[in-house]
């Protein structure tokens, strides 16, 4: 399999609805997309979708919870394509509960998902990108890790601490070529907003100055800016997008 100089972009949580978009705009940007998933059952019709939309993208499975599966995952991709020039850091769950009620497993299975996973995966990719000089590494983070959100001391910590990540890896690769931001999104329109009951929905959305949820397709948009080879002396920065509900 030749990658024709072509980039090699891996998508974390690739086929939720925010990792499907992103998928969607890097291949559009001419990107070879690698698409790490799960499950193997939704997987497989999420890549029969894809095909039928005219997409081909690359399927690599791995918990990015483990260490040694993300490490299994990026030689696989090497082997298969080559080194992974675009790592998106996109998986995450929820798993929200006031404090004092929250248990051992609600805080370590967050805090696995959403933060050790960005370890796991630039700690494979990053020597490879320092060897050839050149990496674009998107942390996906929250507006709630910015801010303050009842019920969510497990995903705020979290999510605030991808951007700690970013800030320290940044400067540390800053002159290996290499790009380290994140991006931190507000309410968008993904499965697991729209779920929420409609009355608590608009709720949130009475809270956003623009009036509305955020689109998929708008993160994935400043997902494609920060991955250009272009966006070179951009670092360590964190982008907010969030329809003004959250400024400072």
């Amino acid at each position: 399999m030749t990658t024709e100089n072509r980039h090699i972009a891996l998508v974390t949580g690739a086929t939720g609805g925010l990792g499907t978009h992103i998928c969607k705009r890097l291949s559009d940007d001419g990107y070879i997309v690698c698409a790490n998933y799960r499950s193997e059952e939704k997987a497989k019709a999420w890549k029969e979708k894809m095909a039928e939309e005219g997409y081909d993208f690359q399927l690599y499975k791995a918990d990015v919870c483990s260490y040694e599966e993300v490490g299994q995952m990026i030689r696989a991709i090497e082997t298969d394509l080559g080194t992974v020039d675009i790592l998106v850091n996109n998986a995450g769950i929820t798993r929200d509960g006031a404090f004092r009620k929250m248990t051992p497993d609600q805080w370590h299975e967050v805090i696995a998902t959403n933060l050790t996973s960005v370890f796991n995966c630039c700690s494979h990719v990053i020597n490879p990108m320092i060897g050839q000089q050149y990496g674009r590494i998107i942390n996906i983070s929250s507006v709630n890790g910015q801010r303050a959100q009842f019920g969510q001391v497990n995903y705020a910590a979290a999510k605030a601490g991808m951007h700690g990540i970013t800030k320290t890896l940044a400067i540390e690769v800053a002159t290996k070529g290499i790009t380290v931001n994140t991006i931190s999104p507000g309410y968008v329109a993904t499965d697991m907003v729209m779920a929420v009951a409609a009355p608590v929905r608009e709720q949130i959305v009475s809270g956003i100055p623009v009036g509305r949820l955020g689109g998929t397709g708008e993160i994935a948009h400043l997902v494609s800016f920060l991955a250009a080879p272009d966006t070179a002396f951009i670092t360590g920065a964190n982008y907010a997008i969030n329809g003004g509900q959250h400024v400072y």
